[in-house]
């Protein structure tokens, strides 16, 4: 048996370490070939919808109709970007709909007069300060939830799971179970400043464009990333696991704060019901967009398109005078498909 030198040892060691490499490569390929792009999905989606819909309904590709699914996905697509940036780190925020419906009935409240007649706990105060309580509560939300997570340690979706039933019963006491109406609040939600389309559209493509880059191209982005696909490792890496998620938790709040109010701008009241199915249509979003529950994964262009597949969804079914309990179970499905599309995902793409 010849004996084989040092350098020779060396050598065949190498031509393994290549042959692996090649091996591990083209595998890679081969899994990169068979990755289903999500964006992709969600655009022939989108055109199908729109297809549809445009044969079925004679109104469907109306001006005013295509403004007013815009305007309809703003509020929704607002807080669908933090909720991406939070999914992306393995986190959930259940809340976001009682948390709208509180921070809304919380500015109509304080702005009511002192002996109105529609609710006993009027305030008198100016509509900037009833603002600025709206915020306040906003903050208070989003402090609660972050502390709750990082500093106790609970798990996301049991805290906001909780407070969720806390905020919808506490906007019922705020506002004494009564909707609450709202003078001289209506520019937010219905102004029209450029080519008549609703300044929602407007504040959803700012809140669009800060996610995107956020996430795209800051270290807070990439560090979120990073939380998602292993915290530990992440920790160990230097990064601030616990202020990282806590900025996340106050993003949102400022995201579901300022839908609130565009929402009790656009109604011009606040009920005690407002915000109900927001977390439904926000989780269907960012799911269907290519965001993993598992984090480490998902992107505001995926989440954007997956807002205006739920949305046109619902406008076209509405447009076919379909009841609207029906375009509850359909959204409802979209998320079950959702989550199965991304298990599917994962395993062409060989994660599982």
């Amino acid at each position: 048996m010849t004996k084989l030198s040092g350098n020779d040892n060396g050598a065949v060691s190498g031509m393994i370490e290549a042959q692996a490499r090649e091996e591990l490569e083209a595998a890679a390929g081969r899994r990169a070939r068979m990755r289903v792009p999500e964006t992709a999905g969600l655009i022939a989606v989108l055109i199908i919808e729109f297809v549809f819909f445009s044969v079925t309904s004679e109104f469907f590709l109306n001006t005013a109709n295509l403004i007013n699914v815009m305007q309809n996905v703003a509020v929704v697509g607002i807080i669908a970007c933090p909720a991406t940036l939070l999914l992306v780190a393995g986190q959930v925020d259940l809340a976001v709909g009682s948390a709208a419906g509180f921070i809304g009935m919380t500015m109509a409240v304080a702005a009511t007069s002192v002996g109105a007649a529609t609710t006993p706990y009027g305030m008198g105060l100016t509509l900037v300060g009833a603002f600025l309580m709206a915020l306040l509560a906003a903050v208070l939300i989003g402090g609660v939830h972050g502390s709750l997570v990082t500093v106790v340690g609970l798990n996301s979706i049991i805290t906001t799971l909780g407070t969720l039933a806390i905020l919808r019963g506490l906007t019922k006491v705020v506002g004494d179970g009564q909707t609450i109406r709202i003078n001289g609040f209506n520019k937010l939600g219905v102004a029209r400043p450029l080519f008549n389309i609703p300044l929602p559209v407007y504040l959803f493509a700012a809140v669009v464009i800060i996610f995107y880059v956020i996430m795209r191209f800051t270290v807070y982005g990439r560090s979120m990333y990073a939380i998602g696909a292993s915290p530990e490792a992440a920790r160990l890496a230097g990064i601030r696991v616990r202020m990282m998620i806590f900025i996340g938790f106050m993003l949102s709040a400022g995201a579901v704060g300022l839908a609130a109010l565009i929402r009790l701008s656009q109604i011009g009241g606040a009920s005690v019901n407002a915000g109900l199915g927001f977390e439904l249509s926000v989780l269907t979003a960012v799911i269907l967009g290519g965001a993993s529950l598992s984090g480490g994964r998902g992107t505001i262009l995926g989440t954007v398109l997956a807002v205006f597949v739920v949305g046109v969804l619902a406008n076209g079914l509405i447009q076919l005078n379909v009841p609207s309990f029906w375009i509850e179970v359909a959204q409802g499905a979209l998320l079950v498909a959702a989550v199965t599309f991304d298990r599917v995902r994962l395993r062409l793409a060989g994660a599982d």
